[in-house]
């Protein structure tokens, strides 16, 4: 006879289907009434589960909404092209779309929440904040290496920089970005901080062939 199966002391396992199920009604919750009113019962309804079931994964609602944003961020990679204007441009965009689909209603009250929690704070930073200025600094980084960006720029502060093209907005929700609002910070910082602009610009163009790739570059 086959020994039968002891439990562990942590109880049964996570059923991942009813893991998913939940951060996909979060979402959808949060698409159509934005996180004031999101409830843990609406989301129990339309995941088909219950609210002890929710709570045994999630320990509160902020934690519930950060891990359903997590799944819609997903894991977005900055483009390595070689290309540094394009680069930037392109990578930031990526990042200013996926938090284009979260509701400008969102992101303020759920900081609210979680700033006066240190654990939750870091939760909040590192699944809203920390990806897209990781993929910045990658791209800052490799630029830095190709000696397309002066050695004495200081680096945090470009990050900062351009990590608000992403959030800010985003943040407090009183107007989108757009392609073209991107492409004129990039260009304004590098303006500043690169060794050569006129030489970043004429390889954009190379890399796209003759047509640019930014039509406002001079």
């Amino acid at each position: 006879m086959e020994p039968v199966p002891v439990p562990s002391r942590g109880g049964r396992p996570r059923d991942p289907q009813i893991d998913r199920a939940v951060l996909d009604a979060t979402l959808a919750v949060l698409d159509d009434v934005g996180y004031v009113a999101l409830t843990v019962e609406e989301v129990a309804r339309r995941a088909g589960t219950t609210k002890p079931a929710i709570y045994r994964r999630f320990a509160n609602r902020p934690r519930l909404v950060l891990a359903a944003l997590a799944v819609r961020l997903g894991t977005a990679r900055a483009p390595d092209t070689g290309c540094t204007l394009c680069d930037l441009h392109e990578g930031i965009t990526i990042f200013v779309t996926l938090f284009d689909r979260i509701r400008p209603d969102v992101l303020a009250p759920l900081l609210a929440d979680c700033a006066s929690v240190t654990a939750l704070r870091e939760t909040f930073m590192t699944t809203l904040f920390t990806p897209p200025r990781a993929a910045v600094a990658e791209m800052v980084d490799r630029a830095t290496a190709r000696g397309d960006l002066r050695a004495d720029v200081d680096r945090e502060l470009v990050l900062d920089m351009l990590g608000a093209l992403v959030h800010y907005r985003a943040l407090f929700g009183h107007a989108a970005t757009g392609s073209a609002d991107v492409e004129r910070a990039v260009e304004a910082l590098l303006r500043g901080v690169a060794t050569d602009y006129p030489a970043l610009v004429a390889h954009s163009r190379r890399m796209a062939g003759t047509a640019p790739t930014h039509p406002s570059h001079p």
